[in-house]
C-alpha cells in the first residue's frame, strides 16, 4: 500500500528531502513543498504557486501585483462556485496543461509532433503488429497509430482518469461532509457547499499536477497497464521515447520499435478481451468503496485548526486520516486488482519478449530496463499510488511473466491466450506463487475434459453427458420421451 493515500500525497516529482523539497522550483506551480497539503500549485497568474506556497491564501494575496490580484479573485470565485462532481476536472485539466508547459525537471520541454515523427511511429506500430502475429493468437487491436505530444496525452487520457479517480474522491468527499453533527448540517448548508467546492478544487489541483507530471514521463497510452487512451488507438510520445532511450546505448529506432511492440500488445489484449477493461476499472471501484476516513480525527483537526498554522492539517493527513478498511473484503479487492494488473503486464512482457528476442539484438537489455524502471518505483507507479492509493508490486509482474511463459511452453500460443476467454479461467494470486503448479494442474484438467467430450462425440465407452439436444433439435434416434 502506498504511504500517501489518494489526493493528499506529494506530487511524484518531488523528493522526500525536507527543506530541500520546499526550495525546489519556487516560482513554478510544479514545485509543491511538503507543507502544502492540498497541492494548490500551478494556477494561472501565480496564485497558489509562488513564494509562500505553504499557505495558499498568503501566496495568493501576499505576493500579487494589482494586475494579478483580479485574476486571483477570479480563480477563487471559480473554486467556490464549482458545483460539479467530487473533482473539479476543469481545474485538473488546466493545471495539468500548465505543468506540461513548464517542462520536466531535466529541462525537456514539450514540443509539437512533426510529420516525420508521426510517420516513424505509424511505421513502428505497423511493424510491431506484424511481429506480434507470431507471438499471440489475438489479432491486431490498433485501428490507428498516433504520435502525441505531452499536452495531447493529457487531453486524451483525462476521461479515463475521471473514471478511475471519481470513486475514491466521492468516498473522501462524503466523509468530509459527515464531520459536522447532523443537527448542524441543516444550518450549515452554505458552509457545506463551500467545503465541497473547495474539496473539488483540492482534488482537481492534486490530480492535475500529478497527471501533468506523468505526461512528462510516459512513453505511450498503456504504461500503467490500464487503457487510458481511446479504444483501438496505439499511441507513442516521441519526445518521451527519445528521453527514455537517451543513455541506453541502443539505436533510437530499436527503442521506438520495442516500445511500439508493448503498446500494440496492450491494444490487442484490451481490444479482444471485451470484459477486461470493465473488470479492471470495476476492481478499482470495488477497492474505493472500502476506503474510510477517520472522522474522529478529522473532527478533532477541524475543531482545533489554526489558519496561521496550515502545517497542522498536513501533519494530520500524513498520519493516516484516509485509510482503506482493514477487512477481508477490502484485502480481497486489493488482491484482485493487483493480480489482474500483474497478469496484464506479465502477458505483455512475455509476448513482447517472444516477438522481439529473435529480431532485436537489444531485446534483453530493453526488457530489463523496463523491468527495473518498475522495480525502482517508476513515475507511472508512483503517480498511480498517489491517485488511487495503491501500487503495483514488481514481484507480481515478474511472477506473472514467468507463468505466461510456462503456459506457452506447455500449451502453445493458442492454449495460453485461451485463458483470457473468461476472468474465472485466469490464474489467481496463489497461482502466481506457484506458476508450475498452475500450468500442470490446469493442463491435466483440460485433458480430462477433452477426453470426456471426445468420447461423448464418438459414442465411445464411458459415462457420456447428454449434449445432443442442447440446440433444441431432434436427433432422429427414436427418443420416446414426451
Amino acid at each position: 500500500m502506498s504511504d500517501t493515500p489518494f489526493g493528499f500525497g506529494l506530487p511524484p516529482e518531488e523528493p522526500d528531502d525536507g527543506d530541500e523539497g520546499k526550495k525546489k522550483d519556487p516560482q513554478g506551480g510544479g514545485g509543491q513543498g511538503p507543507a502544502n497539503p492540498f497541492g494548490f500549485g500551478g494556477l494561472p497568474g501565480g496564485g497558489f504557486g509562488g513564494p509562500g506556497a505553504d499557505n495558499p491564501l498568503a501566496a495568493m494575496f501576499g505576493s500579487l501585483n494589482p494586475t494579478d490580484l483580479g485574476a486571483a479573485f477570479q480563480q477563487l470565485g471559480q473554486m467556490l462556485s464549482y458545483e460539479g462532481g467530487p473533482v473539479n476536472w476543469d481545474m485538473a485539466k488546466q493545471i495539468a496543461r500548465q505543468t506540461v508547459s513548464q517542462g520536466t525537471a531535466d529541462g525537456v520541454k514539450d514540443t509539437s509532433v512533426g510529420s516525420s515523427e508521426r510517420t516513424a511511429v505509424q511505421e513502428a506500430v505497423r511493424l510491431a503488429d506484424l511481429w506480434l502475429d507470431d507471438a499471440t493468437s489475438l489479432p491486431s487491436g490498433a485501428g490507428s497509430a498516433v504520435a502525441w505530444s505531452r499536452a495531447e496525452w493529457v487531453e486524451a487520457t483525462l476521461p479515463a482518469w475521471k473514471e478511475l479517480v471519481d470513486p475514491v474522491a466521492e468516498r473522501v468527499g462524503a466523509a468530509m461532509g459527515d464531520v459536522l453533527p447532523e443537527e448542524m448540517q441543516a444550518m450549515a448548508g452554505p458552509l457545506i457547499g463551500m467545503m465541497r467546492s473547495m474539496g473539488g478544487a483540492m482534488f482537481g489541483s492534486q490530480i492535475g499536477q500529478a497527471v501533468g507530471v506523468l505526461a512528462g514521463e510516459v512513453v505511450g497510452s498503456t504504461d500503467i497497464g490500464l487503457p487510458l487512451g481511446p479504444v483501438g488507438k496505439a499511441a507513442l510520445l516521441p519526445v518521451n521515447v527519445e528521453v527514455f532511450g537517451k543513455d541506453l546505448g541502443v539505436p533510437k529506432e530499436e527503442v521506438r520499435l520495442y516500445l511500439a511492440l508493448r503498446e500494440a500488445a496492450h491494444q490487442r489484449l484490451f481490444a479482444h478481451v471485451p470484459w477486461l477493461r470493465s473488470h479492471l476499472f470495476g476492481a478499482v471501484d470495488g477497492y474505493a468503496r472500502g476506503i474510510k476516513v477517520d472522522t474522529a480525527k478529522l473532527e478533532d483537526v477541524v475543531g482545533q485548526f489554526d489558519p496561521q498554522n496550515p502545517e497542522q492539517l498536513q501533519d494530520a493527513l500524513q498520519q493516516g486520516m484516509f485509510q482503506p478498511e482493514d477487512t477481508p473484503e477490502q484485502k480481497a479487492a486489493l488482491a484482485r486488482l493487483e493480480t489482474a494488473l500483474a497478469l496484464v503486464e506479465g502477458w505483455v512482457d512475455a509476448v513482447v519478449h517472444a516477438a522481439a528476442k529473435p529480431r532485436l539484438s537489444s531485446a534483453d537489455a530493453l526488457r530489463e530496463t523496463l523491468r527495473r524502471r518498475r522495480a525502482s518505483g517508476g513515475p507511472a507507479e508512483q503517480t498511480f499510488a498517489t491517485l488511487i492509493g495503491l501500487e503495483l508490486r514488481p514481484r507480481r509482474l515478474r511472477d506473472a511473466s514467468r507463468l505466461w511463459a510456462s503456459l506457452t511452453d506447455a500449451r502453445g500460443v493458442d492454449g495460453r491466450d485461451a485463458l483470457w476467454a473468461h476472468p474465472d479461467m485466469l490464474p489467481t494470486a496463489a497461482d502466481l506463487d506457484d506458476p508450475d503448479g498452475f500450468v500442470h494442474r490446469e493442463q491435466m484438467d483440460f485433458s480430462e475434459w477433452d477426453k470426456m467430450l471426445g468420447e461423448a462425440a464418438s459414442g465411445g465407452p464411458g459415462e457420456k453427458p447428454n449434449l445432443k439436444k442442447d440446440d433444441g433439435t431432434d436427433d432422429g434416434k427414436g427418443d420416446d420421451t414426451e
